[in-house]
Order: C-alpha cells, then structure tokens, then sequence
C-alpha cells in the first residue's frame, strides 16, 4: 500500500505536470485543477510508457527526469483528447 506522503507527491506532481500541458495547449481555460491533477497523473504513466519504448531509462522519484516525462505525457493525453473532440 503506497504511503500518503507518496500519494500527496503524486498529487502535486501530477497537478503541476497537467497544468503546464494545459497552457501549451492551450486548454487551460477549460481545465480545472482536478482536471489538470487527473491529466498530469495519467499523462505520466503515459510518458513513462512512451520513456520504456523509445529506451530513455525510467522515470521514478520526484526529479527533473520525472517532472518532464509526466509534462510529455500529459501533453501527449492532451493531443489525443483534442483529436477526438474534432472528430465530433
């Protein structure tokens, strides 16, 4: 069972990740923090899995590594959504 301060971390870290890929894609004004917290922490199983295939080492721990990853992979979740909003 993960710890809280584990959890917290993943909070914060997630949040702040979620929130900078909303304003490069400019999606900031339509996400909220919950919505930006949800993003970043999927966004960052994203990029950790997108890390594993393309070989660039894991992403653990609270560092610059993972900080970048998880902003990657939220952007990657962000570009994804849009497509299919255009497509209704």
């Amino acid at each position: 069972m993960p710890e809280i301060g584990n959890i917290f971390v993943w909070l914060i870290l997630g949040g702040i990740s979620g929130w900078i890929a909303s304003k490069i894609m400019k999606k900031d004004e339509e996400m909220g923090m919950g919505m930006n917290i949800l993003v970043g922490i999927i966004g960052a199983f994203i990029g950790g899995w997108l890390a594993g295939v393309f070989g660039l080492g894991p992403a653990t721990g609270l560092n610059l590594w993972s900080f970048l990853i998880s902003t990657l992979g939220s952007v990657v979740l962000l570009s994804i959504i849009g497509l299919f909003k255009r497509k209704l």
